[in-house]
């Protein structure tokens, strides 16, 4: 498939236009913080496809999405964080051929199921279903119970969902402003060892 044609694909595209977050910097660069937070979504977008990738070549099954449970990710503004068993020359090849992919249309690749934010989707709902069922229903104990498990079931069922489209509208961005600057072996705040994707933003 030719550039041309990869970038047709993203006319119209859920995940805007090469540009979109370059010119809305270039519009409100005097917003404190909006850099970071436009960096912050590429990054985490970045970070799925890597584990996504990484999963791939692990698999035989090369046309399909593996999930690696043994790897997770952080992101952060400047780059994000990889923990589990990889070695770093894999990494180095996995992180490029991500951003190519990404950036070539397989916007797909900037969801994953492990995300945290599926996990704070599926609380914010078992909370808001919770409550709701409490002021619907009798403040009996059985109707309050019967009501508690509906809402965590209800919830549990269309967090998936719902996780995904917040990752693909809200937590991620296609990192078409972000270059890899380097990956070393570091260790978060939290003491824990990691390859660390060092990105930077280029317009």
């Amino acid at each position: 498939m030719s550039g041309k044609v990869a970038n047709v694909d993203f006319i119209g595209s859920d995940f805007g236009q090469p540009t979109q977050d370059a010119d809305l910097l270039k519009q409100l660069s005097f917003v404190p913080g909006l850099k970071e937070i436009l960096m912050l979504r590429q990054v985490h977008a970045l970070e799925h496809a890597t584990v996504w990738v990484l999963g791939q070549s692990t698999s035989y099954l090369s046309n399909f999405q593996i999930d690696n449970e043994l790897l997770s990710g952080l992101s952060t503004e400047e780059g994000f964080y990889l923990y589990g068993e990889v070695n770093i020359s894999n990494l180095r090849r996995a992180v490029t051929l991500a951003l190519h992919r990404l950036t070539n249309g397989e916007v797909d690749l900037a969801v994953h199921p492990r995300c945290g934010t599926n996990a704070s989707v599926a609380m914010l709902l078992t909370a808001g279903l919770a409550v709701g069922m409490h002021l619907l229903l009798p403040f009996r104990p059985i109707e309050q119970l019967v009501g508690f498990g509906l809402a965590a079931t209800t919830a549990a069922e269309i967090a998936p969902d719902i996780g995904a489209l917040a990752q693909r509208y809200v937590t991620t961005a296609i990192p078409f402003n972000l270059a890899i600057e380097n990956i070393t072996i570091t260790r978060d705040i939290w003491g824990r060892e990691a390859h660390f994707v060092k990105v930077r933003w280029r317009e």
